[in-house]
């Protein structure tokens, strides 16, 4: 079975990447199996998983995609301990080299002509141009899409398939877009797509997620694996509003980069022209691990139906972030899942789960559902 394939270059007029906070039909994620990426500390992450997919089941299916029959009988029995079984669980059998599904798996765009559809927008994914084995997540997207029937269309730039992360975009749904230049413009060292300006990298995220307009920041935290990812630092929350980590302790290492950003997004526009509003969240005290600086961060979060899953450190800046994560989600219920073994691998709730909306999107190319208000900005 193989999907329909679209054209290359899917007109901006007729797609639209969904914000995360529209409702999904699925959660997708992959069950974890490569010990290399928790050294030491394996043994504690499929339970971290399972307690994930516990707290997803009450409002959205959960579909996990795994190696083999095997693998799949080891996350049933995990899951079947966790009490999340119970719930709509589906298995996929697409191998995987790691889990961090937000990074490799299917970004979901609505195609408005002829007529609504969803259809998957067919990036390259190349392991953060870190890692030698990546050629089964690279096919992940395609793979999910023949699996599920979904239409699929590559999205090439000069005869190239396009280099894009999850984790390295975050939209509102109305055609505004958030990355970061140390990220997609490899301002230190090309490793995604040499040759790629700025305007030629916004040209393609308005053909293929229909983005009017890209909020550039400038760099992402200390302990990051992947060039600056901004999922772990500033998040869209609504159509109009912003969430960004600060570390007020000038001695931080992320102190200078979070306040560049904090100044580059008070001085930008939204695709209507207008300012957002920005709260701010804590960032954790620095967390170690061998001597290595963890890229523990609350902006990890991941928004499912009805719930807000929060990473959280041990720390006494938990209770804080999640209040105000609260705050900015008052139709959802706020969760904290234990992530201190998770971020051990350098990603936690976000970087491990993608979301898959529904197939029909609301009327309108920019049309989004509106959540209350978010809470007032915490400066």
């Amino acid at each position: 079975m193989s999907a329909p394939e679209l054209p290359d270059g899917l007109p901006s007029a007729g797609c639209r990447m969904p914000a995360e906070w529209e409702p999904h039909a699925a959660t997708w994620i992959a069950w974890p199996h490569n010990r290399s990426d928790w050294p030491g500390k394996f043994a504690s992450v499929p339970w971290v998983y399972g307690e994930i997919v516990r707290r997803i089941l009450p409002h959205e299916k959960v579909r996990i995609l795994v190696n083999s029959p095997a693998h799949e009988a080891k996350a049933r029995r995990v899951l079947e301990r966790a009490g999340a079984l119970s719930g709509d669980v589906e298995f996929f059998l697409v191998p995987t080299n790691r889990a961090w599904a937000r990074d490799f798996g299917p970004i979901y765009v609505h195609r408005g002509q002829p007529a609504p559809s969803l259809v998957i927008a067919g990036f390259r994914f190349n392991a953060w141009a870190k890692y030698p084995d990546f050629e089964l997540d690279c096919e992940v997207s395609r793979r999910i899409a023949e699996a599920t029937e979904c239409p699929f269309f590559p999205v090439d730039f000069r005869g190239e398939r396009f280099v894009l992360e999850g984790g390295s975009i975050d939209v509102n749904g109305r055609g505004t877009l958030l990355t970061t230049e140390e990220c997609l413009l490899d301002r230190d060292v090309q490793v995604r797509n040499p040759g790629a300006e700025r305007g030629d990298i916004e040209g393609v995220l308005k053909a293929s997620l229909g983005a009017d307009g890209v909020v550039w920041l400038s760099r992402g935290i200390t302990g990051d694996d992947t060039h600056g990812h901004v999922d772990d630092l500033c998040r869209f929350t609504g159509p109009r509003s912003i969430v960004l980590c600060r570390e007020p302790d000038p001695d931080d290492d992320n102190h200078c980069a979070l306040e560049e950003n904090r100044e580059r997004l008070e001085g930008c526009r939204l695709e209507d022209g207008s300012r957002p509003e920005i709260a701010f969240i804590p960032m954790p005290s620095p967390l170690f691990y061998r001597g290595q600086r963890l890229p523990a961060s609350y902006a990890n979060f991941y928004i499912a139906n009805g719930t807000v899953l929060v990473p959280t450190f041990n720390d006494p800046r938990d209770r804080q972030a999640l209040g105000i994560i609260a705050e900015l989600f008052p139709g959802r219920t706020v969760v904290g899942i234990h992530a201190v073994d998770l971020v051990w691998g350098l990603g936690t709730l976000h970087c491990l789960t993608q979301q898959e909306p529904m197939g029909t999107p609301p009327e309108g190319r920019h049309a989004a559902p509106e959540l209350p208000g978010p809470g007032a900005p915490t400066r």
